[in-house]
């Protein structure tokens, strides 16, 4: 009897891997700026944008302020709303994307791969952001919807904290046969680590300084992409 054939997966994280910044800040600064988010709500994050920004402090801070804010602000809104403008912020910002994941998933796909995005964004940003590189899945954030209202309640962010276990969840759902030595993973940040652990061919793409250690010490392979030129690191120190 023939084997089953093992699939290889391709998973990749998305803000600050593909794209060029974070859908989840783009979101939550384009509903203050439409008067959706109360104005006020730009003030109460800048304390620790600004850190972040000048590389006073840490971006998981800023991160983590931005989702509590967020899950402050979005009880009683209008999905409708929300959708909107992440639509307006998929059709104008798209393109901001990084040539070298945007050319690997191409490639990877070409060469038969099961393409996968995880993100700690928003799962209806998320999906309309994936459209267009046509991934097989996509998995983001889940905020608790009823009669077309959030709630404000049980938002999900297994997706941001806790991509390893969605990813093994998925897997076992779909009962695929994987070739987990074969499969490539791409990421950013240490929340990464625990699917690039997963993988046989982990990338650490534009990694900050903890998932640049952690590849370092495991010797995965390091991309850099800075202005048009991309970079392969093989020695580097830390300061």
């Amino acid at each position: 009897m023939k084997k089953a054939k093992k699939i290889r997966l391709a998973v990749f994280d998305i803000d600050g891997t593909i794209f060029r910044s974070a859908l989840f800040f783009e979101l939550f600064h384009a509903l203050v700026n439409r008067g959706i988010f109360p104005k006020k709500a730009e003030k109460e994050i800048e304390k620790y944008y600004l850190p972040w920004f000048h590389r006073t402090g840490e971006f998981n801070r800023y991160r983590d302020e931005v989702i509590q804010l967020y899950t402050k602000y979005i009880k009683g809104k209008k999905k409708t709303d929300i959708d909107a403008i992440a639509k307006e912020i998929i059709s104008t910002q798209k393109n901001k994307v990084y040539r070298f994941t945007r050319d690997l998933i191409h490639r990877l796909k070409k060469e038969g791969y099961y393409t996968i995005a995880i993100s700690g964004s928003l799962d209806d940003i998320v999906r309309m952001f994936c459209k267009q590189f046509n991934f097989d899945a996509s998995f983001g954030s889940h905020a608790e919807v009823k009669e077309g209202i959030f709630t404000g309640k049980d938002i999900d962010f297994t997706s941001l904290y806790n991509k390893d276990s969605l990813l093994r969840a998925f897997v076992k759902e779909e009962n695929m046969l994987v070739d987990w030595q074969n499969s490539v993973g791409v990421g950013d940040t240490e929340g990464d680590i625990c699917f690039l652990e997963m993988v046989g061919r982990p990338i650490a793409f534009n990694p900050n300084k903890k998932l640049a250690q952690h590849a370092k010490k495991k010797k995965w392979t390091i991309i850099v992409e800075r202005k048009d030129t991309i970079y392969e690191l093989k020695h580097f120190t830390f300061k």
